[in-house]
């Protein structure tokens, strides 16, 4: 039997230098930047997982599309394209461009949703938790029980809660307009969604006459997984798997960031016309002229070749498994994670490694900023400070299931020897144990607060006590 590829499948043809600043300057830096590791500047991180968005390589086919992209206002050549690749892998009629995933929810939920109204999902990311809840919208979890446990092995633990679903339209009926399904669940630790799960989901919202729609920007990982663990589909192609999967809902919007390999880029693919024309109207408003959305001509070309590359199974095997290494090195050290290992990153269990730290102190946020200090690797909070909100039927302010930090892998850039650096720093970070303080906000915005927040170590004192 042929073994699994071992190495890349891709030739490096140019590199970029990065340096590991010195531990002074570092410490210096993530004071300024007042413990938000978004505000440190990147020429400062030596391994950069904040996100696996837009921060990937692309190809040599992606930079030749781009060299040809044709930059007519209306109806170009690139337009075609991309329309054509994204009818041909997800089976929607119409396309609307946008410039990244976030202006695709701003445009969908614009049109759709109020103050009036509950959207359900397996688990809102944090963009579309807040384009949600900006209309006055309330954004709702259904994740499967498994999907809470951080140490539970299970094949599909991003799956949607059926009984929770059908709970949510029997106590909100017609106050829900459309259910969303996250593939993979970014929130959930990047864990796949089975096709079993979608085809349930899909029938509870046929039963009622309500719109799946499909948060997509990983749909290509999560058939991966389909096609490694759910019975049945191991004979079948990646595109034939994500097709059925689309299938099973009537739109999609997509951050094309992800599994289009590119740096910017995104859409809404759907079958209603009434909707898309309704969608179209607000685009020309807010992105652009339907056939660009935003996006430069060589961009949408860029996208199309993207989205052709990214159904090739040994660029999956190797990407996949690239992520699962890092977990099995992070095995290797006792670091607790969110287990199975993600398709794009592995989400360490901060709530483990930090006892001592309360989630209104931010533990997750705290491993985070030490982890840069000790090792100049950024990483991404997944947790109190991300998703801490208020109950709807409470009032009170609720803090996620899961504390979190993710390490999440962009496509082809880092070795496998720079992320067993990585997981070396992580351990070092979990070993500082109860000399790690929490965190304290100074400054907050009124939404997605993580981004632009202040913060400072809890009375004032050092991060890390001597």
């Amino acid at each position: 039997m042929e073994r699994e590829l071992p190495f890349e499948p891709y030739r490096v043809k140019v590199v970029e230098r990065i340096h590991r600043v010195p531990r002074e300057q570092r410490e210096r830096l993530l004071q300024e930047a007042e413990y938000n590791i978004f505000k440190v500047p990147s020429a400062a991180i030596y391994i950069d997982l904040l996100t696996d968005s837009g921060t990937g390589a692309m190809s040599d086919r992606q930079w030749a599309a781009m060299m040809t992209g044709d930059e007519a206002y209306a109806q170009s050549r690139s337009w075609e394209d991309f329309e054509a690749t994204i009818r041909r892998v997800t089976g929607y009629r119409h396309v609307i461009p946008c410039h990244q995933g976030r202006a695709a929810e701003n445009l969908l939920f614009g049109a759709l949703l109020d103050e009036r109204h509950v959207v359900p999902n397996n688990t809102h990311f944090d963009t579309t938790r807040a384009n949600v809840e900006f209309r006055g919208a309330v954004a709702l979890d259904c994740i499967c029980d498994e999907g809470r446990d951080p140490q539970r092995e299970a094949p599909f633990k991003g799956n949607m809660s059926i009984p929770k679903l059908e709970a949510a339209f029997a106590r909100y009926g017609g106050r829900i307009p459309l259910v969303m399904m996250t593939i993979t669940n970014n929130s959930g630790g990047g864990q796949p969604v089975s096709l079993a799960n979608a085809r349930a989901v899909a029938a509870v919202c046929r039963a009622r006459g309500v719109p799946l729609f499909l948060d997509c920007a990983r749909f290509a990982e999560n058939a991966w997984f389909i096609k490694r663990r759910e019975t049945g589909q191991a004979g079948r192609s990646i595109e034939e798997i994500a097709r059925e999967f689309f299938a099973q809902a009537d739109g999609c919007t997509m951050s094309a960031k992800k599994d289009a390999l590119v740096n910017i880029g995104g859409f809404i693919a759907l079958n209603d016309e009434a909707i898309a024309q309704k969608l179209a109207a607000r685009l020309i408003i807010q992105e652009g002229f339907p056939t660009y959305g935003g996006l430069a001509g060589r961009d949408l070309a860029a996208v199309a070749e993207g989205l052709r590359e990214v159904l090739d199974e040994e660029y999956l095997t190797y990407r996949i498994e690239q992520v699962a290494r890092l977990g099995q090195r992070l095995d290797g050290y006792g670091v607790p994670y969110l287990k199975p290992a993600g398709g794009h990153a592995i989400y360490l269990d901060a709530r483990a490694m930090l006892p001592h730290i309360p989630p209104a102190a931010f533990p997750g946020v705290s491993f985070t900023a030490a982890l840069y200090l000790e090792a100049g690797v950024r990483a991404c909070e997944i947790g109190s400070l991300m998703f801490e909100h208020l109950d709807p039927d409470t009032g009170k302010i609720v803090a996620p299931a899961l504390e979190l930090v993710r390490l999440a892998i962009p496509r082809r850039v880092y070795s496998n020897t720079q992320l067993d650096y990585v997981a070396d720093a992580c351990a070092r970070v979990r070993d500082l144990g109860p000399r790690l303080r929490g965190l304290e906000i100074v400054w907050q915005p009124p939404a997605l607060r993580h981004f632009l927040c202040r913060l400072r170590p809890l009375g004032g004192r050092s991060l890390i006590a001597v």
